[in-house]
C-alpha cells in the first residue's frame, strides 16, 4: 500500500513534525488544511479498496469536519458503496430531526450524498440505552476499522471521552457519559444549541481504546481555539487529563493543524 502522506497533487503543509509516533502536519490555513486532508484520505481509500474490496470508517461531527467532508465529497473518486462508516458519539435523549443531533449532521453532510453499503448510527433517543451499547459494540466488531477521523475538543476530549471519564484501559468499546460544563458551552459557542440549559447532560461516545483501535487516524484541529489543548497534548504528559495526548502513541495517526492552532507550539 502506497503512503497516503507521501502524494504530492495535494497542497503542502508549512510545516511537519513528529512527536512520539504522532506525525504533525501544519497549514497556513484551514482551506489549505483541508483539501490535503481530502487527498490523503481519498489516496487511502482507493488504495483500500483495490487491496481488499472494501473499507471501514468512522467519522466525526463538529465543524473542524465540515470542509474535509465537504472536500473529500466533492474529490469523487471512492467507491462509497464498498465503504461501511460509524460515527464517533450522540447526545443521549435527543431525536434524529434535532439541528444538533449527530446523526442528522452526518446524514445530511455524508450519507445522502455518497450512499455508502451502510451507515451505522447511534440511535440516541432510545429508551434503553445499555442495550444500545450492545447493539452498537456488535457492529464494531463485526469488521477491523481502517480509518478513524476526528477532532479534538477545547478540553482535549477525544470524541465524548472528557478528562473526567476518559480511561485508556478501558474494556468497552462504547459508554454512556456525563459532559463537562467546559463541553457542553462548546456546543453553544458553535451555534449547535441556543444556550446551556438546552445541551443534553449525558452522550454516547466511543471509547479511546476503540478509537484507538483504527488502523489509521486521522485527527483534525484548526482554529485559535484549539491552541491550548493542542499545545498540552503535544507537550504534556500523556495521561487522561489530556485525552489526545494518548494519539502520541499511535504509530499511524497524523494531526492536521493551521497555523492558528499551532500558535503556542
Amino acid at each position: 500500500m502506497s503512503n497516503p502522506e507521501s502524494t504530492s497533487q495535494s497542497p503542502a503543509p508549512v510545516k511537519t513534525f513528529r512527536v512520539d509516533a504522532l506525525s504533525v502536519r501544519v497549514y497556513d490555513s484551514q482551506a489549505t488544511m483541508a483539501q490535503d486532508l481530502a487527498q490523503l484520505a481519498q489516496d487511502y481509500l482507493q488504495n483500500l479498496l483495490a487491496q481488499q474490496g472494501s473499507a471501514t470508517v468512522i467519522l466525526a461531527t463538529g465543524n473542524s469536519q465540515i470542509e474535509f467532508l465537504d472536500a473529500l465529497i466533492v474529490k469523487g473518486g471512492v467507491d462509497w458503496t464498498k465503504i461501511t462508516l460509524f460515527h464517533l458519539d450522540e447526545y443521549l435523549g435527543i431525536d434524529r430531526e434535532h439541528p444538533a443531533s449527530f446523526r442528522r449532521y452526518m446524514r445530511d453532510r455524508v450519507e445522502n450524498r455518497v450512499n455508502p453499503a451502510a451507515f451505522h448510527y447511534i440511535e440516541g433517543d432510545t429508551m434503553e440505552p445499555l442495550k444500545e451499547c450492545d447493539r452498537y459494540t456488535r457492529l464494531l466488531q463485526a469488521q477491523p476499522i481502517d480509518l478513524c477521523c476526528l477532532g479534538v475538543g477545547e478540553n482535549a476530549h477525544l470524541a465524548f471521552n472528557e478528562p473526567s471519564v476518559a480511561s485508556f484501559d478501558e474494556t468497552r468499546l462504547i459508554k454512556l457519559v456525563k459532559l463537562d460544563e467546559k463541553t457542553r458551552e462548546q456546543q453553544v459557542n458553535e451555534g449547535h444549541f441556543p444556550n446551556l440549559s438546552a445541551v443534553p447532560q449525558y452522550a454516547f461516545t466511543l471509547t479511546i481504546p476503540m478509537i484507538f483501535s483504527a488502523r489509521k487516524i486521522f485527527c483534525l484541529a484548526p482554529e485559535e481555539r484549539k491552541a491550548a489543548p493542542v499545545r498540552d497534548m503535544l507537550k504534556g504528559e500523556i495521561s487522561t487529563a489530556i485525552p489526545a495526548s494518548v494519539l502520541r502513541r499511535h504509530e499511524q495517526a497524523i494531526l492536521f493543524l493551521d497555523v492558528d492552532s499551532a500558535s503556542l507550539l
